[in-house]
């Protein structure tokens, strides 16, 4: 068996290794582009910030380690040029010498990657203006930085784009970020990113949402950075994080079936259009797991299952690739941001059924010292409760909390199994009552008809003769410091005795900070006969949707 791989790092790096492992009479041949075939480009702007302060630990392995160990023929410096599928050989090119051969394969695997996209402005070749890929991206960024660069603008609010913003605040650069759309994170719901944007201006981000970068021009001191809205930007350091797309040149050269995407089309086996080219990583298209929509989900820890589950097939196992849910992470700063499955913009966008809760725990019991705050946005079926994604921001304990979630969406599971989960508790680590038991208790409350509940946009957007009565049941105290426009103030220990003072004839949509109180005050007013909901996330949900407020 004489096994091809185009592309190293994550997935053709996994797809060799396991290769190997399975089989010690293969002929495995890896071919790299450049001189690291496999690197951790997720760790690249850590480089540039010094929390990773040494470059070598940046490298997963070498090609002498690859070699080594697993007797693999790793070629670096070379470039796939052309695949021949009629004859199953590919044109290579040693980018050192020039020179170019073919190589004959039993099976290949195409694993190019996404490349950053650069959009076509003027001013893009200027010095200054890079993209963040690989180790050569990040040496050149790094260079910048460490020279002294005071100004940098940085092009995208992505994943890329707001780990770049953090490590180059950290090295003392005053940084602005522009973003097309008006929220960063532009694949979340907008809601869930607020929290961030608080946190990029606290530490002194500039942030334009909603402007896009027109040109760049040369300045006295290095580049002027041209928005649509006709403001000029100084810059020594431009970095754009735009997004990537998939690198399908081979593909679409060689006649393979490539995705509305641009996505490498593969079957559950990894299998391209031809049974005998395999592709996995960014390249390619998946299925989301939730919306069963084809899609470009380009994430390292799918690229490195792809790259084990292409080799085992190669190999004789019967595999399936189950799909990707886009289970991801990011730092900003002091805040956590997390999310797994489909977001309500996808179901949306999709007509499908959906409904939603939000509550805003701690990450662990309030009386032990150091709980930190999140906020954990939870979808599912109407029907069914079958869990359809989460989003969650906050401090610690975000990420445990999203990857419980990840897996119950994999098992297939119902917010009523949230309920009954059994977490290891300590007040150190979580509560008696985690956040994913609450959540379950919220969402089955609603489904089970115990917890009436109403969202923002609903109760805000019904435009009547008798429009939902809004009533804050806070404190006193909690009311002067902020409320929504028109809601009447009865704290809720007042409630049983000031229930003169509301209509019988309109809807109660009762609220509290987070969504506790007003789920009592509903329950009060319901058995007094009156028609009344909660609002779901209570006041804390509402200033995500209307940050402006106190």
């Amino acid at each position: 068996m004489k096994i091809l791989i185009v592309g190293g790092v994550a997935g053709g790096a996994s797809a060799a290794a396991r290769a190997r492992r399975l089989s010690e009479t293969a002929q495995i041949i890896v071919f790299e582009r450049g001189p690291d075939v496999s690197f951790a480009n997720c760790g690249l702007p850590y480089y540039v910030g010094g929390e990773i302060a040494d470059r070598g630990k940046l490298l997963v392995t070498t090609p002498q380690r690859l070699r080594q160990r697993f007797r693999l023929d790793v070629r670096i410096r070379t470039s796939v040029e052309a695949i021949d599928r009629e004859a199953k050989r590919v044109r290579a090119r040693d980018l050192a010498t020039g020179r170019e051969y073919d190589e004959t394969y039993d099976k290949l695997i195409l694993s190019p990657g996404a490349a950053p996209v650069r959009p076509p402005l003027p001013g893009l070749d200027l010095p200054g203006v890079c993209t963040l890929r690989n180790l050569a991206d990040v040496d050149g960024i790094k260079a910048c930085v460490d020279r002294g660069v005071r100004r940098a603008v940085v092009v995208g609010g992505g994943f890329i784009g707001l780990e770049i913003v953090e490590n180059l605040v950290r090295r003392g650069v005053n940084t602005t970020l522009v973003e097309l759309r008006d929220q960063v994170l532009p694949q979340w719901d907008r809601e869930m990113t607020t929290p961030l944007l608080e946190s990029l201006t606290g530490q002194g981000v500039a942030v334009r949402l909603g402007q896009s970068v027109t040109e760049l021009t040369p300045a006295a001191e290095g580049l002027e950075v041209h928005l649509t809205g006709g403001d000029r930007l100084p810059a020594e350091l431009v970095v754009l994080g735009v997004g990537v797309r998939p690198d399908n040149r081979l593909a679409v050269q060689s006649g393979l079936e490539i995705g509305s995407g641009g996505g490498i089309r593969v079957n559950e086996s990894l299998q391209t259009s031809d049974p005998d080219v395999y592709a996995v990583g960014d390249a390619i298209e998946v299925t989301h797991v939730v919306t069963g929509e084809a899609l470009s989900i380009p994430l390292a820890g799918p690229a490195n299952r792809q790259g084990r589950l292409a080799a085992d097939h190669i190999l004789g196992r019967t595999v399936r690739y189950r799909g990707t849910q886009g289970t991801s992470i990011v730092r900003v700063f002091d805040r956590t941001a997390a999310m797994t499955g489909a977001t309500e913009a996808m179901l949306v966008r999709q007509a499908r059924p959906c409904r939603k809760v939000y509550i805003h725990p701690a990450h662990h019991a309030g009386y032990y010292p150091g709980a930190q705050p999140m906020t954990l946005k939870l979808l599912f079926h109407p029907e069914t409760g079958r869990i359809l994604g989460a989003q969650a921001v906050g401090g610690l304990g975000v990420d445990k909390r999203i990857d419980i979630l990840a897996v119950a969406i994999q098992a297939g599971m119902t917010v009523f199994d949230l309920e009954e989960m059994e977490l290891a508790y300590s007040p150190q680590f979580g509560s008696a009552k985690d956040p994913i038991n609450m959540a379950g208790f919220v969402a089955a409350g609603l489904l089970r008809g115990d917890h009436p509940q109403v969202d923002w946009e609903t109760v805000l957007g019904l435009e009547s003769e008798s429009p939902p009565r809004l009533l804050d049941v806070r404190t006193a105290a909690e009311f002067a410091r902020g409320s929504v426009p028109g809601a009447l103030s009865i704290p809720l220990d007042e409630l049983r005795e000031r229930l003169d003072e509301l209509p019988r004839d309109r809807t109660i949509a009762a609220f509290c900070q987070v969504g506790q109180r007003g789920y009592v005050a509903t329950r009060i007013l319901s058995q007094h006969g009156f028609p009344a909901c909660n609002v779901g996330g209570g006041y804390k949900t509402y200033r995500l949707f209307h940050p402006e407020h106190p």
